[in-house]
C-alpha cells in the first residue's frame, strides 16, 4: 500500500501508521473537523478494485457503527477518497493484550475474570443486534491508559470470513485460527456461541501463556479446533480457581449447544462468580461492576455514557509510564480501577463521593489504591502514601491524580492548586502526570479568575502531549479554554 503519512483522506490527516495487516492498515490520523484523534483503518488496494468485498466492507462496517456500548470500539464513520476506502473509528491508546501476554506470559486469575466479564458484556451488546464477532482473540482486546477493556474488529472480522471456509486459506482469509470455534473452521452458520468459544480460547491463552491448540500450519491447528480436547486448565495451571477453569472449559465445548447459551448467559454466571472470588480473596473488582456489564443488556442514555466515560478517566493512565520496568501488577491495578469505576457509574452521588466512608488498610499497594478509588474521599487517597510510603512511586502518581481529581471536583481550590503545581514539576519519563498537572493549573487559573495566570499556564501547557489526558481532564481543559477564551 502507498504510504499514507502526512496525506489527507477526506477529513482525515493522516499522521502515522499503527499497524497492518493482510486486509487493512491501521493509521493514526486527525479528524480535522473536530480536532480529534482517530484509528484510520485502510482497505488494501487489491481489495478495494473488488466490488463486492468492498459492498460487504462498507454495509458491515454501517452495521457495526451502529454498536454504542463502552466495551466496544466505536466507528465512526465510513467512507471513500480518491479510492481509498477506509472506516474511521475510536482511536484507544494502550496495549491489547496478546502484546501483555507477550510481554508477562501469563496472566492472574483476578485479571482475566475482568477480563471477561467486560468482554461478555460487549458480545451481549452485539448479539442483540444479532452481529457476531468472528475473530476475538487477545489481540482484539485492547486495554486502554484507563484500565477499560474494549473489543476491536466488529463488523471488519464479520466480512473477512468467506462463505465457505477453505482451510488450505484459513491464515489469509481468517487470520490466526488459534482461537476459530469447530463451526467456523467448517464454514456452518455462525452465532454468538462461536465468539463464547473464541473468548474462552483466548481466556485460556492468557492463564497459561499458550494456546490450547498449536501446529506447524493453519490446517492442522483448525483440525484440532475440531477433533481434539484441550488440555484441562487445572493440569496446565494448578493454581487456577476451579470455578473459573470450569467456566473456561464449557465456554470451549465443541458443539455450541454444549456451552452458554448466549453471551448474556455467560454474563450472569461470570458476575456471580465474580462475588465467590472476592470472598476467596483472588479479586477485588467487585459486584459493583455489574452496573457496566448491565449497560450491554439495556443499553445506556448519552447522559449514562458521558458519566461513565469520566469515570472510566479517573483512573491512571498507566501504559506510558515506566513500560519496561513494570510488571503486570500495575495493570491488574489499573485493570481492578476500572472495573470499579464501572460499577459506581450508576450510583447516586452520595456513594460516589465516599462521604463517612472509612478507608481500611489494604495488605498491598495495589488493593490500597484499588480501594482509593472505590471510597474516593481524601483519607482513601492519602492513606496509599502514607501506608506504603516506598512503593513504586507510580502507585503514588496515580494516588495522587485520583486526589487532585477529587480536589477538583469538590472545589477546594487551594489544595487542587498545591497538588497541580506537584505533579506539574514531575520529570520528563513522567510525561502522562506532568501534562495532567499543568492541564489543572489551566483550569483552576481560570476558575480564579486570572486571566493573566490563566494565559500564563495555557502557554506553558504541552499542546503536542494534550492526547495523553485522559477523558475527564481533557474535557475540563477544554471548558475552561473556552470558558477564557483562550
Amino acid at each position: 500500500m502507498t504510504d499514507l503519512n502526512g496525506q489527507q483522506l477526506g477529513d482525515y490527516r493522516v499522521l502515522r501508521r499503527l499497524g497492518r495487516g493482510a486486509m487493512a492498515e491501521v493509521f493514526l490520523a486527525e479528524q480535522l473537523s473536530l480536532g480529534r484523534q482517530v484509528a484510520l483503518k485502510v482497505l488494501g488496494e487489491e481489495l478495494a478494485r473488488d466490488p463486492t468485498y468492498v459492498a460487504r466492507f462498507q454495509h458491515e462496517a454501517r452495521a457495526a457503527a451502529r454498536l454504542v456500548h463502552p466495551g466496544i470500539v466505536q466507528i465512526y464513520e465510513v467512507g471513500c477518497c480518491d479510492g481509498r476506502y477506509y472506516i474511521a473509528q475510536e482511536y484507544v491508546p494502550g496495549r491489547n493484550l496478546g502484546e501483555l501476554i507477550e510481554r508477562d506470559g501469563t496472566l492472574p486469575a483476578g485479571l482475566v475474570l475482568g477480563v471477561l466479564r467486560q468482554t461478555a458484556a460487549a458480545l451481549a451488546k452485539a448479539a442483540e443486534q444479532g452481529i457476531v464477532h468472528r475473530d476475538i482473540k487477545p489481540e482484539n482486546l485492547l486495554l486502554s491508559r484507563s484500565g477499560e477493556v474494549k473489543v476491536a474488529d466488529f463488523g471488519l472480522a464479520r466480512v473477512d470470513q468467506p462463505d465457505g471456509v477453505k482451510l488450505t486459506q484459513v491464515g489469509v482469509t481468517m487470520g490466526t485460527p488459534l482461537y476459530m470455534s469447530p463451526e467456523q473452521v467448517e464454514g456452518k452458520h455462525l452465532d454468538p456461541r462461536s465468539d463464547i468459544y473464541s473468548l474462552g480460547v483466548a481466556a485460556y491463552h492468557l492463564l497459561c501463556g499458550q494456546p490450547p491448540f498449536q501446529g506447524d500450519t493453519p490446517l492442522a491447528v483448525a483440525v484440532k479446533h475440531l477433533r481434539e480436547k484441550p488440555e484441562p486448565l487445572v493440569d496446565r495451571c494448578p493454581d487456577l480457581p476451579v470455578a473459573l477453569a470450569r467456566i473456561i472449559e464449557r465456554m470451549m465445548q465443541k458443539k455450541p449447544e454444549d456451552r452458554f447459551d448466549s453471551p448474556s448467559e455467560l454474563l450472569s454466571e461470570l458476575r456471580a462468580l465474580t462475588r465467590t472470588a472476592i470472598d476467596e480473596g483472588w479479586t477485588e473488582t467487585g459486584d459493583d461492576g455489574a452496573a457496566f456489564e448491565t449497560l450491554a443488556l439495556t443499553g445506556a442514555s448519552p447522559a449514562a455514557t458521558r458519566r461513565l466515560d469520566q469515570l472510566l478517566g479517573a483512573t491512571a493512565q498507566l501504559d506510558l509510564q515506566r513500560p519496561k520496568r513494570r510488571g503486570w501488577m500495575l495493570v491488574v491495578a489499573a485493570c481492578l480501577l476500572a472495573g470499579l469505576a464501572f460499577g459506581v457509574a450508576t450510583r447516586p452521588k452520595p456513594l460516589l463521593a465516599g462521604v463517612g466512608q472509612q478507608p481500611i488498610a489494604k495488605p498491598d499497594v495495589a488493593s490500597q489504591l484499588l480501594h482509593a478509588k472505590f471510597v474516593d474521599n481524601e483519607a482513601a487517597w492519602l492513606l496509599v502514601m502514607e501506608r506504603f510510603p516506598d512503593a513504586d512511586f507510580n502507585y503514588h502518581y496515580m494516588a495522587k491524580q485520583g486526589l487532585l481529581r477529587l480536589y477538583l471536583s469538590q472545589d477546594q481550590n487551594g489544595k487542587a492548586e498545591r497538588l497541580a503545581r506537584e505533579l506539574a514539576s514531575a520529570s520528563e519519563d513522567q510525561m502522562p502526570t506532568r501534562v495532567f498537572g499543568k492541564a489543572a493549573e489551566v483550569v483552576l487559573a481560570v476558575r480564579a479568575g486570572d486571566a493573566v495566570a490563566a494565559r500564563t499556564a495555557w502557554a506553558r501547557f504541552p499542546q503536542p502531549e494534550r492526547g495523553l489526558l485522559d477523558g475527564d481532564m481533557a474535557r475540563r481543559l477544554d471548558e475552561a479554554v473556552q470558558q477564557m477564551g483562550l
